[in-house]
């Protein structure tokens, strides 16, 4: 069970990486988004920011790279590319709220609809903080969420309507899950892309939001 986790995590990470384009600067959100900087292409040249003061994130480090004060927003232990930059907090969020980002990847508890996205708590759960999301939401040019399509009961994360506190209104471009890609229009969702193993009727029936499905649908995509 652990391992099909795994899986499913690295799918969608690397279905997201094909987001990221060639000179693009990029916010990875805390959680499933990290694990994209393990699949970036090396024909791409690519600036990751992190908010805590980091641009030009590297790889997980390897056990004997490991340095306990190198770490992105999630407290995760990173590398930095040659050529990195560090800075403070204000600097950081200026560059993010100046728009200088090209493209968000953020993680997901619930997306409705219309693109409001909540991410940041559960009621009655203890949280350290909300972070830099509701920050990079407004900021980034581009937001994509990348999550599981169901919950552990088996219920669609994809909503009418968020129940959730939310992190932003009408925020989200495009959402990627295990099962499929979705991008926000005005009209309301709209399948891209079915995932290998799935069926275009297996997404309508664990997708709670109404979905338009139209003939440029790409089935076995990733």
């Amino acid at each position: 069970m652990a391992n099909e986790k795994i899986f499913v995590r690295e799918r969608i990470a690397i279905r997201a990486e094909k987001e990221i384009e060639n000179g693009f600067y990029v916010n990875l959100g805390i959680g499933m988004p990290t694990l994209v900087a393990n699949y970036l292409s090396k024909n791409k040249q690519v600036v990751l920011q992190s908010e805590n003061g980091l641009l030009g994130i590297g790889p997980y480090p390897g056990e004997e790279e490991v340095d306990p004060d190198l770490i992105n927003a999630g407290k995760e232990t990173v590398t930095a590319i040659s050529g990195a930059a560090y800075f403070d907090s204000a600097e950081s969020f200026a560059m993010i709220r100046g728009g200088h980002i090209n493209l968000a990847i953020l993680g997901g508890m619930e997306v409705a609809e219309n693109g409001d996205l909540a991410n940041w708590m559960i009621p009655g759960k203890m949280i350290k903080g909300m972070g830099g999301a509701m920050d990079l939401v407004h900021g980034a040019q581009k937001i994509i969420v990348i999550m599981e399509h169901v919950n552990k009961r088996g219920e669609s994360k994809i909503l009418k309507n968020c129940t959730l506190p939310l992190t932003g209104k009408g925020v989200v471009n495009r959402i990627i899950t295990d099962r499929a890609v979705m991008d926000v229009t005005k009209n309301g969702l709209r399948l891209v892309e079915v995932a290998k193993g799935f069926t275009i009727e297996d997404i309508v029936n664990s997708t709670e939001a109404a979905l338009t499905v139209d003939d440029s649908v790409v089935l076995d995509a990733y």
